[in-house]
């Protein structure tokens, strides 16, 4: 049965009595105003109740096509349905185009009044819904907007915390799609410089000679198509935060310019022959083992120590499970108001599916899973038939035990915990190595002699 408060506006008690049982008789709460300034007097007093307001034309006390505005105003989440007596086109016209919902004339059947308050009612509820995700959107990215409460990711929150107070280098670790770019944002947020620019920038997503000017910036005639001068993206995060993503890629050439932002807060754009201050904080993320990196020559090791001058694990998916539900939850509103889908909510299977799953692309994967699943619902109940067919495979579980080796030594032992991180890192043999405490030549080395 319905529910919701509806507010009817007539000078007629007869008629505003019949028409308050038919809708409270389908489940509604009906308030009721003989006037225009009552009706005004009980939309300010309820305000956040009220889904739909259904007001005569003619009013003792005003015109409810001229007073459509001042309900708007006063409840814009609110429908509003015009009624009266002798129904023009025209009138019909201008209350539509004043953005009323309906138009009904006095007499028509009940069953007509009922279902344009149904339509109403469930446009009024959308419109809240949307509204409501829409502030949430609005709000900062901070850490008490992140969904989950799972040991891993509140360890994570917890150093991240305690580092944004501070003016700190950061370097965030994690693999790909577990959210280190949220991290970024929370970290800025949370610090003295949250009313300051934060400023992001992908180091894989441009060539290197792109990636230089845009970092830095350039004078103008530095080359070729350089017709004015352009602040790079250290200027444009002065006195904020400036989020290097993927800084692993980072060219060494650059990597040597970077450093010295980091040591003297100076640099030098393309084409210029004095340096130029930027005052910003720098955060990076990568999802490479940094260290290994720098040991292995493809990274400087001089720039990996002043970056990880405070470095925050961010927790694969995986590692998060108990998390899965309320961010599946999460994202089922957030697509179902976007697609204008009304769905309850996920059967239990679909929710297993979920849980039991190997998230290799961390929550971004997952976010992607319901959006998907959202756009092929037809009923309003996800259940696993919308879900991709991979979800139909047998899953490996990070905590399966050896299959191959039954014997209690050392040797097995060290062979079954390497397979499990290998699991948990989905095969990522540089993090494998990391979380190991290991050289990765000596990974390389385990996993031939125990044929992993």
């Amino acid at each position: 049965m319905p529910t919701g408060t509806l507010l009817l506006i007539d000078d007629e008690p007869s008629l505003r009595q019949l028409l308050s049982q038919i809708l409270e008789l389908e489940g509604y709460t009906v308030l009721q105003a003989a006037t225009a300034y009552r009706g005004l007097e009980l939309l300010q007093e309820h305000v956040d109740e009220i889904l739909v307001i259904l007001s005569d034309v003619k009013l003792p006390d005003g015109n409810g096509l001229a007073l459509l505005p001042r309900y708007q105003e006063k409840a814009p989440l609110a429908e509003v349905i015009l009624m009266t007596a002798y129904g023009t086109i025209p009138d019909v016209v201008q209350a539509m185009k004043q953005g009323a919902f309906d138009y009904l004339t006095k007499g028509d059947s009940d069953r007509q009044l009922v279902a344009v308050v149904s339509r109403a009612v469930d446009k009024a509820q959308l419109k809240r819904r949307v509204a409501e995700l829409e502030k949430r959107v609005a709000l900062p990215y901070t850490f008490d907007a992140m969904v989950g409460h799972s040991t891993a990711l509140n360890q994570a929150k917890s150093l991240a915390q305690r580092v944004a107070q501070t003016d700190s280098t950061v370097l965030l670790e994690g693999p790909t799609g577990s959210g280190k770019e949220l991290f970024a944002q929370a970290i800025h947020e949370a610090s003295p410089r949250r009313t300051k620019p934060f400023v992001a920038v992908n180091c894989s997503a441009f060539p290197k000679d792109l990636l230089e000017s845009e970092l830095f910036g350039y004078k103008k005639g530095a080359f070729t198509g350089a017709l004015t001068d352009k602040k790079g993206l250290l200027e444009e995060a002065n006195t904020g935060t400036l989020f290097l993503d993927e800084i692993g890629e980072l060219p060494l050439e650059l990597q040597a310019k970077l450093l010295r932002v980091l040591e003297t807060q100076q640099f030098t754009k393309i084409g210029a022959t004095k340096p130029s201050s930027a005052d910003v904080r720098i955060v990076a993320a990568t999802n490479r083992n940094l260290r290994q990196e720098a040991d292995a020559g493809h990274f400087r090791p001089d720039l990996y120590y002043r970056l990880a001058v405070f470095t925050v694990a961010v927790p694969p998916l995986n590692a998060r499970r108990e998390d899965i539900e309320p961010l599946a939850n999460h994202f089922l509103r957030l697509y179902a108001a976007k697609l204008r889908k009304r769905l309850r909510g996920m059967d239990a299977d679909f929710l297993r599916h979920l849980t039991h799953y190997n998230w290799r692309g961390n929550v971004r994967e997952l976010k992607n899973v319901l959006e998907r699943a959202v756009i092929l619902a037809d009923g309003d109940v996800l259940t696993p038939e919308y879900l991709p067919a991979e979800f139909d495979q047998p899953q490996p579980s990070p905590d399966a035990p050896s299959l191959v080796d039954d014997e209690r030594t050392l040797r097995s032992a060290e062979k079954s915990h390497i397979r499990r991180i290998l699991l948990e890192t989905h095969g990522n043999k540089t993090e494998t190595a990391r979380i190991l405490g290991i050289a990765l030549t000596t990974l390389y080395r385990k996993l031939q002699e125990y044929e992993l």
